[in-house]
């Protein structure tokens, strides 16, 4: 059986959620989640600088980072375990500016996100899982930011529920900043 990529638009504009071409056989399965020719035929210009990949337990949230300049584009796929995938719309100028949306990602759906740039993104690791993160601009640490995970004014309605309400932090994700302070408002 072979499941062919498809693109769905999200509703905030630049975003997708994407099932890559995966190829099924009594072996397994052959997967391929990037094609700058399939992208660029669906209306996404992704040129790929830098390959990450995160290794959470159970329970880690990645608060909602982005970067300040150099901004990164990012194709999101969990390639082991399971994640609920935050984007939050941090373009000052857009109709849909700090709205957020959440999608599940995981080993068995395969989905990947694409994240625009000028977006927040973080998750919450519904189990012990790898991300690989496909960035179309090199990570610039001293551009490095983000907003906190629970900020009341994004409202994000995180599944804590799916993880006994037992969360992981990092000092760095404990100390950022707030949307009110994103935006120039305290």
């Amino acid at each position: 059986m072979i499941q062919k990529f498809s693109f769905d638009k999200l509703d905030l504009e630049g975003s997708f959620l994407i099932k890559p071409f995966v190829a099924y056989d009594e072996r397994g399965y052959f997967i391929k989640d990037y094609s700058k020719e399939v992208f660029e035929e669906n209306g996404i210009y992704h040129d790929l600088k830098e390959v990450f990949y995160t290794n959470s337990h159970k329970g880690v949230i990645r608060a909602i980072h982005f970067q300040r300049v150099n901004e990164q584009p990012k194709l999101v796929r969990c390639v082991s375990g399971k994640i609920y995938d935050v984007i939050v719309d941090l373009r000052k100028d857009s109709p849909t500016f700090g709205e957020w949306r959440g999608n599940y990602l995981s080993q068995d759906n395969k989905n990947e996100l694409y994240v625009p740039k000028n977006f927040g993104h973080g998750y919450l690791v519904i189990e012990p899982s790898i991300v690989s993160y496909k960035c179309a601009e090199k990570f610039y640490g001293e551009y490095d930011d983000g907003i906190i995970w629970n900020d009341p004014d994004i409202g994000i309605d995180w599944p804590l529920d799916l993880v006994d309400k037992k969360i992981i932090l990092s000092e760095k994700d404990k100390n950022l900043q707030c949307f009110k302070e994103f935006r120039g408002g305290i």
